[in-house]
């Protein structure tokens, strides 16, 4: 079976070199292109060696279109704004597009879900394999204490730029589906001033920004007189991109779709 051809968006950052790094130590993957915005200084650069790799043959882009051409998966932790015009882009070539970006608006998920029509999407709030477990056992201690408040406690890296973290709702959508609620119509993203007295049945969100920080999530479930406290860390990106390059994996050759971290990781933990 010949190689999976992936392409990277936003091959020039943090995120963008973790993943050619890897992908170029994964067994069945290779790097088949990249790319990075227009007037980026090292567009030309063979990635290889951006990444701190021998040359892999594959030279830094400003045009996603003709590498999509050729190649079986792109993934895209870029932005939400990019992430969009990418999965129509991804539709368009049939190739699985793997989104790790978030900040995405209503709208925003609505062009998404559209393009999933055409070509499997795997879009996740975070791709990390102990996030998803946390997951799914938020889900559990959501509806099996119906009566403890839920607060969800995030911090990341003083560069990040959305609030909550794509994390932190991921989190938060699993505390809402083990009570059987939306998390829209129950989520309190910030207190300032007089608030008045908690509201029951509500879902906090507190954000913290500084330093170089990773990745830190608790989520905290509070009743009378005892609380249970359940949290992941992430001390390296590497985390994120082994779980979009196994989504790559497992989306090749599945029916057009929106799926997440969760389904590509059912069949091994049992999290649907």
């Amino acid at each position: 079976m010949s190689d999976i051809r992936i392409v990277v968006a936003g091959a020039g950052g943090r995120m963008g070199r973790t993943l050619i790094r890897l992908i170029g130590e994964t067994k069945g993957c290779r790097v088949s292109g990249a790319f990075e915005r227009k007037g980026h200084s090292d567009i030309g650069s063979d990635v290889g060696v951006l990444t701190g790799l021998a040359p892999l043959g594959v030279g830094l882009g400003d045009d996603p279109a003709p590498l999509l051409a050729g190649a079986d998966a792109l993934v895209d932790f870029t932005g939400a704004k990019v992430s969009v015009e990418l999965a129509q882009m991804a539709a368009a070539a049939g190739v699985v597009d793997v989104i790790g970006s978030t900040g995405f608006s209503s709208d925003d998920d609505a062009k998404i879900a559209e393009a999933a029509r055409r070509t499997v999407i795997v879009k996740s709030g975070n791709f990390s394999r102990g996030v998803n477990l946390l997951s799914a056992l938020v889900k559990q201690a959501a509806k099996s204490l119906p009566d403890f408040d839920v607060e969800i406690v995030e911090m990341h890296h003083n560069r990040k730029v959305d609030a909550p973290s794509g994390t932190a709702l991921l989190l938060g959508e699993a505390a809402a589906k083990g009570r059987g609620i939306t998390l829209a119509d129950h989520a309190v993203r910030g207190r300032d001033g007089l608030t008045g007295p908690r509201v029951a049945g509500t879902i906090g969100f507190a954000a913290l920004r500084g330093g170089t920080v990773v990745g830190d999530h608790q989520v905290i479930l509070a009743g009378d007189n005892e609380r249970l406290v359940l949290s992941h860390t992430a001390e390296d990106r590497s985390i994120f991109a082994r779980g979009a390059i196994a989504a790559c994996s497992w989306g090749k050759g599945r029916k057009p779709g929106l799926y997440s971290m969760t389904d590509v990781m059912a069949d091994v933990l049992g999290l649907s």
